[in-house]
């Protein structure tokens, strides 16, 4: 589940971590409100406006402005909220704005003394343990700078049954070039972002930049956080945070119905139960010469009402030419699955759309005559190889 930055630097804060402070603002007026009281609270002159949405690269696309007076504060927040704000990491479409941080400036006098650095903690998975991925290229394009200078990023894998240990924290900051008084809040910086990473259960969290101030201050200038959604039931506070709206619609309302739903760039909808098969499913619609347009895991307790939900989300995706139906019959039985599969068609009503069914194991060949004697333009297969070729005629 991806987080906000104003919700990720508020995770950050309960840990300890130095952050740029900010106020919330749903609209322009609200936005004066929200400037006016972080100046008192926190003395800011100027104030940075910045979109809250799920995707980098938002200054690129606009989303990030310096305001140094309240009216700058009015004018460039009513810009911001309601854009489409269009950056490498959104949809082609961009993504609505619905809501602005008001951030206190943390460049204050002094700039030439200050530093931008890249600092991100995730999951390392071919190694089974936890890295801290570091660069003294903070505030740019992380991607940009691996490409043309690797040898400016800097890992430091750390072994989950050990920890954190002061040395790599050290290590780190020496790697940085941070010296002083710095140095040593660069290494409690660490520490508290290392254990909020475990603490919230995250799969990932990037700060870029991580700011050294002209004072020696180590602060959290923006935030990218994302956690893990299969230990959300671990922190019921966290799950409050998640925004719908940032979502797929309809990756949403599958999520509501019990259905496992990832959409994807292709033409051919899938329907499977079970994450291996949908794995394999998906091999196999590429080996026919198609795309994969979604995963979809019906699960091992599909019934007809249940099947019929899956195929009215699937059918919500314009891009899709041909559904493959791919059913094994071990818990859930294939006629429950087949029954489901008529019952979908005719409560639907006209689909378009070409429907290849391959059931196998309990019930299969009761589900086979079921779905033959319907008089429904469905295509029944019994071998993958079998279903393959069924996709690359009808694309045809």
């Amino acid at each position: 589940m991806n987080l906000h930055e104003y919700q990720g630097k508020s995770i950050l804060s309960n840990y300890g971590v130095r952050v740029q402070r900010g106020l919330v603002a749903y609209n322009a007026d609200e936005a004066v409100d929200q400037a006016k009281r972080l100046s008192q609270e926190t003395g800011t002159k100027w104030w940075v406006v910045k979109a809250q949405i799920h995707a980098g690269g938002r200054g690129k696309g606009g989303g990030v402005k310096l305001a140094k007076n309240i009216d700058e504060v009015r004018e460039k927040a009513d810009a911001i909220i309601g854009m489409m704000l269009i950056s490498p990491q959104t949809p082609p479409q961009g993504k609505k704005v619905h809501k602005v941080l008001i951030a206190e400036d943390v460049y204050y006098p002094g700039a030439s003394e200050t530093k931008e650095y890249y600092m991100s903690v995730l999951l390392d998975r071919a190694s089974g343990k936890n890295v801290i991925v570091y660069s003294t290229e903070g505030g740019m394009d992380i991607e940009e700078v691996a490409e043309h200078h690797p040898d400016k990023i800097h890992k430091e894998v750390i072994d989950p049954r050990v920890g954190l240990r002061p040395f790599q924290c050290n290590k780190i900051a020496t790697a940085l070039g941070v010296t002083g008084a710095a140095k040593k809040e660069m290494g409690k910086f660490i520490a508290s972002l290392y254990k909020a990473y475990e603490g919230c259960d995250a799969a990932m969290f990037e700060i870029n930049p991580v700011l050294k101030t002209s004072d020696d201050k180590i602060i959290a200038v923006d935030a990218k956080v994302r956690l893990d959604g299969n230990a959300l039931y671990r922190h019921p506070d966290y799950a409050e945070m998640r925004d719908k709206t940032e979502e797929d619609p309809i990756e949403v309302e599958a999520g509501e119905a019990g259905l496992n739903y990832v959409r994807l760039d292709g033409n051919v909808g899938c329907m499977v139960n079970g994450a291996g098969l949908a794995m394999a499913t998906m091999d196999i619609i590429k080996l026919s010469g198609g795309e994969p347009a979604n995963f979809l895991d019906v699960g091992g307790t599909a019934d007809a009402a249940r099947v019929e939900k899956a195929f009215r989300i699937i059918l919500k995706d314009e891009r899709v030419k041909a559904i493959l139906v791919n059913i094994f019959g071990g818990i859930v039985r294939c006629d429950r699955v087949a029954q489901g599969i008529v019952d979908a068609y005719k409560n639907i009503g006209d689909i378009k759309v070409p429907i290849i069914v391959r059931l196998q194991g309990t019930n299969a060949i009761e589900a086979k005559e079921l779905i033959d004697k319907s008089g429904l333009k469905v295509l029944s297969a019994v071998a993958l190889q079998e279903a393959a070729d069924r996709v690359k005629e009808v694309l045809k």
